[in-house]
């Protein structure tokens, strides 16, 4: 294939219905019409899922590279999942096909066998996808029937496989006859589709291409006496057509060229293909050069690939609705609800118009770092003739005025340069330039425009109401939140490392832009009209959860390191950059191959300097747990020894602490007093079922969706959440109400006070208070409790103070200053005595708010429901109430005290229950031979890790062993693993979950046989106990340790006493 000039990309740019926007997701192992193909390629190691994620964005379609030995790997997953949460359609390539055959030494039988499974494997995770969607939709679809017909009589029973008997998935899964399949060796040059060997055989059997297609794969066989293809080929022992047609075909080529290297017979084959092949490559010395030339020609893999992505993946003409709609709604915004203007540029994205008049519509997914001499304006082009000539004259005028100058002028001459010396310094540290990777979904982008940058909180709605209409970036814009103007200094074409610069890029085009590093951090919506919504966030699959604190080994460098993170902070989508308050710059990363390639970056890229790096910073939870049944050695604890254990931590809880502000209950129940007597407040912690805490876990950013509703009816603001949104906040109360069963968590959902820390933790604050009724957090589904009594009016002016103290506690447990897990904190009591706050004044202003409120709302024509007219009486209460707030003796001494309090209660109250450290964990998956499997087993086993379980591939020699490991013990793993296995086993490590530790950090010996088993000392290494205290040492906290170990008289070689 010939180099194409940049006129013809540029001439095929305005043509989007040949365009096709691709990437290639991989593992890490692994016609008459002209098309553009943008090519994206991305990383197959897991460390590196976001560069897939910023990939997809950009695309229509993918290839999905699987390995033809290794199968479906996790990252194979992962990617698949990625792929369909952007809604892209995939085509599969099965690579190194030539392993099977030089390697697992496969019959062409078995191979059929093999490749089927590898189908099978992949559509299995295609089809989970799809049954979930078809899932939830119908679930959707049966909650509005079930709401018609709730007047109708008569038990329904209902049938889940419906939806999925109805929904159309036949162009879902991949089969070599639909033709969404290749087949490949990239290796060796070949790849080859079912369709090419289809046109092959219709003409030398004589039967129709169409009939070949369908029977190609599958369980078809040709009976020779009849002449016709039959079914039924396993049960009568014969041959399928694809062995027989295509793959015997191959394994005797590479037995012919390869294994016996038979001249004779491969200048047979070289006749019957009808392939020219050279004289230097038939006498090579590696087989493997004759095979590639005679394979390149027969089959080459690019047009097989190339053929594959133009018939079967989308144009930028052909994106689904759903898709537009998916993008365009962010978070719990729905799309019907959206401005009108916002909803007609659905119109635009559909038809990918180039028009004049067409909004222009841009997705920049990343920022890239090149170097300056890179860009088009500023590389050397080659010289002409004159100019040579020209040059050549000057050379050599300026050598004779060299020659004829005095010693003086070559003084002066000197001088003048070692003034001009530091210009170059100050150019040096502008080498790198950031370009905008982006795409045009409508309207023609040219250069220099200036265009809208949408925030990812923009509101439409709020920016076309306070901007003028017809406005335009290249007006002066009044100051709209969330939304700045920025102009495109220069639009590139990408050439895989070259760069070309073009005047203008048409609509459904991949770019580079220039001159947005000031605008755009790491991703961002551009565009001419204000009414274009933010796109949706990105899906990252890796958690950045490897942090390292850096610093400069010159201490004087420090400027150009913070420029440097800056820049790589930037660059790079996953990793984030974090000053501490101990003021120490945090660098957090997906994991250690990511954290390698950021600390290369900033020391040869961005920063140019010497860094050290900390040792990896590791996040760690803290949580209670019930009372053990068992002790150390697993002997049942008797009722009178478990309470001489909770005691015995419950003095050590006491201790230090005056009685007259400190009460613990031999319950738990702990009471604090504030210094001014004017509150008390008392607090319990109680465990939370594992159950419970995953799922608030997976929940967060519901949770986060439900706090910002929830703040918002607060303001008196009303808020338009879409339906789905809703109806998920609707769930997560009934699977909570589900999970938390029991006498003691009677109620508990509904008294739900707040979540944390940040207000979307998988811990919650519980109102226990008798006579205080406030609003639910669930108070936005309109079944919330009512608005509270008189009595309570006097209380909820403190209300925050005690959501923020919870916050602060949990935010930094008592052990270590971790955040909390799978706590909950229940507000059993809480006075305040009635000379801290001016009640009458505040009850009598909140009583007449209501009234206001409820008869305005009378007069809009009750629209709103009474959870909504309470958060507006609420918000004006707040509101009315801010100016006198700051004379009022209640938000000076009391709220800050009462804050204080509650932190200090929650403390004492998680320290008076059995405490425990929650480690991050890895899912570790390794394949490795039977050979080496012992190894593998001494390693994990040396670092903490556990297997889960361990299966055989089918067909191969390699077992694939699932282990969990945990994060802190994680660092070199990979590379001990291959250097004890001579390389045969290489591990993916994925961030899981996370899970307590079951010993005890404060753990001593208190019955007889745990001093016999741990001794007096028990000084045996304890894994919850040493991660603690490696967590405070770096902190700065106290850490409680013998300075000597073992204090024993010195003992020589010279005398021993």
């Amino acid at each position: 294939m010939g180099l194409t000039s940049l006129d013809k990309i540029i001439a095929l740019q305005r043509n989007p219905a040949n365009t096709r926007n691709l990437c290639i997701l991989a593992h890490v192992d692994h016609g008459d019409q002209e098309y553009l193909l943008n090519l994206i390629d991305s990383p197959g190691h897991v460390d590196f899922s976001s560069e897939v994620s910023t990939a997809v964005r950009l695309c229509d379609g993918a290839i999905v590279v699987v390995d033809a030995v290794e199968g479906v790997c996790p990252q194979t997953q992962a990617v698949l999942r990625q792929a369909w949460l952007e809604n892209i359609k995939p085509v599969l390539v099965i690579n190194k096909i030539d392993r099977l055959i030089m390697e697992l030494k496969l019959t062409s039988q078995e191979a059929y066998t093999h490749l089927q499974k590898i189908l099978e494997q992949v559509n299995a995770v295609t089809g989970s996808l799809f049954t979930s969607k078809v899932l939830e939709e119908r679930a959707e679809k049966e909650k509005e029937e079930e709401e018609k017909e709730k007047e109708k009589d008569g038990d329904q029973v209902y049938d889940w496989s419906t939806g999925l008997e109805e929904a159309d998935d036949s162009q879902l899964y991949f089969s070599p006859d639909q033709g969404n399949v290749v087949f490949a060796s990239a290796i060796d040059g070949w790849g080859f589709s079912i369709q090419q060997f289809a046109q092959i055989y219709s003409q030398r059997m004589g039967v129709r291409a169409e009939v070949l297609l369908k029977t190609l794969w599958g369980d078809f066989y040709l009976n020779a006496k009849a002449k016709k293809i039959m079914k039924g080929a396993q049960a009568k022992g014969k041959k399928q057509l694809f062995v027989q047609l295509v793959l015997d075909n191959i394994w005797s080529l590479y037995d012919a060229v390869v294994t016996r290297r038979d001249k004779e017979k491969v200048e047979k084959v070289v006749t019957s293909l009808g392939v020219k092949v050279m004289a230097r490559d038939s006498r090579h010395s590696d087989p493997k050069v004759l095979l590639s030339a005679i394979c390149s020609q027969w089959l080459p893999v690019s047009q097989a690939v190339l053929s594959m992505v133009c018939e079967k993946l989308p144009s930028p003409l052909d994106m689904a609705a759903e898709k537009v709609e998916k993008l365009m709604s962010v978070g719990a915004r729905r799309f019907d609800l959206l401005p009108e203007q916002t909803q007609e540029l659905k119109k635009a994205f559909l038809q990918c118009s180039s028009g004049e008049d067409a909004p222009a519509i841009v997705f920049v997914s990343k920022m890239f770092a090149v170097d300056t001499k890179a860009l088009p304006q500023n590389r050397q082009r080659p010289l002409t003739q004159d100019e040579i000539a020209q040059r050549r004259e000057l050379a050599r005028q300026r050598h004779a005025d060299r020659m004829t100058a005095d010693q003086t002028a070559t003084e002066n001459k000197m001088e003048s340069l070692t003034l001009k010396d530091p210009k170059p310094e100050e150019e040096e540290e502008q080498k790198e330039t950031f370009i905008a990777f982006a795409r045009v979904y409508s309207g023609l982008v040219k250069k220099g425009q200036r265009v809208f940058v949408l925030g990812p909180k923009y509101d439409p709605a709020q920016g076309l109401s306070m901007l003028p209409e017809g406005c335009s970036a290249s007006d002066c814009v009044p100051e709209v939140p969330y939304l700045s103007c920025c102009s495109m200094e220069s639009l590139y074409l990408l050439m895989g490392r070259e760069l070309e610069e073009l005047e203008q890029v048409p609509a459904g085009n991949v770019l580079g832009i220039r001159g947005l590093e000031e605008c755009v951090l790491k991703s961002a919506t551009l565009s001419t009209s204000p009414a274009c919504p933010p796109f949706t966030p990105l899906n990252f699959e890796a958690t950045p959860i490897v942090r390292v604190a850096i610093e400069p080994k010159h201490p004087s460098e420090m400027p150009k390191l913070v420029r440097g993170m800056r820049l790589l902070n930037q660059a790079d989508p996953c990793a984030e950059v974090l000053i501490q308050e101990t003021g120490e710059h945090v660098l957090v990363t997906a994991g250690e191959v990511h954290l390698q390639r950021c600390l290369d970056d900033l020391r040869d890229r961005f920063a140019k300097i010497e860094i050290s790096a900390s040792k990896p910073i590791i996040p760690f939870r803290e949580t209670v747990v019930r009372p053990p049944k068992v002790d150390m050695v697993n002997e049942d604890l008797g009722k009178q020894q478990k309470v001489a254990i909770i005691h015995q931590v419950k003095e050590e809880v006491t201790q230090g602490r005056s009685s007259d502000t400190l009460h613990v209950d031999p319950s738990g129940l702990v009471t604090v007093t504030i210094p001014n007597r004017m509150a008390t407040v008392s607090v319990r912690a109680i465990p939370l079922p594992e159950e419970v805490t995953h799922l608030l876990e997976r929940s967060t950013e519901l949770i986060r969706s439900l706090e910002q509703v929830n703040m918002s009816l607060r303001e008196g603001k009303t808020v338009d959440v879409s339906l789905r949104t809703m109806e998920a906040i609707a769930g997560l109360k009934a699977q909570l109400e589900n999970l938390l069963q029991g006498r003691k968590w009677r109620n508990a959902v509904e008294r739900i006070w707040a979540f944390g820390p940040r207000r979307y933790g998988p811990n919650f604050l519980l109102n226990s208070v008798e006579g205080y009724q406030r609003l639910s957090v669930w108070h936005c589904l309109g079944r919330g409790d009512k608005a509270g009594e008189a009595g309570a009016a006097v209380i909820r002016d403190f209300d925050n103070s005690i959501v923020s103290g919870f916050q602060l506690a949990t935010l930094s447990g008592p052990m270590c200053e971790e955040p909390l897990m799978g706590v909950c904190f229940s507000v059993e009591r809480w006075d305040v005595q009635s000379s801290a706050v001016p009640q009458h004044q505040d009850s009598l202003e909140e009583n007449s708010i209501s009234h206001e409120a409820l008869a305005n709302s009378r007069v809009e024509g009750s629209t709103k429901t009474s959870s909504e007219v309470e958060g507006t009486v609420a918000g004006q209460s707040q509101a009315r109430r801010r100016p006198e707030a700051a004379s009022a003796d209640c938000y000076r001494p009391v709220s800050g005290q009462l804050i204080a309090a509650m932190k200090e209660a929650c403390r004492r109250a998680f320290q008076a229950q059995p405490q425990r450290l929650m480690a991050a964990m890895y899912t570790c998956e390794i394949m490795a031979t039977a050979e080496v499997l012992g190894r593998v087993y001494g390693v994990l086993g040396k670092r903490e890790g556990r297997v889960l379980h361990e299966e055989m591939k089918e067909g191969t020699d390699m077992f694939i062993i699932k282990a969990v490991l945990p994060v802190a013990e994680s660092f070199g793993f990979a590379d001990e693993i291959r250097k004890r296995t001579s390389g045969l086993a290489s591990p993916q490590l994925v961030f899981s979950h996370w899970e307590v530790i079951s010993s005890d950090p404060h753990w001593v010996p208190t019955t007889e046989e745990e001093y016999l088993h741990f001794g007096e000392k028990a000084d045996s290494a304890n894994q919850a106990l040493k991660y603690m205290n490696a967590v405070r040492r770096r902190k700065g906290l106290y850490v409680e340790e013998k300075i000597v170990e073992h204090a024993e008289k010195q003992r020589t070689l010279s005398k021993n006493k």
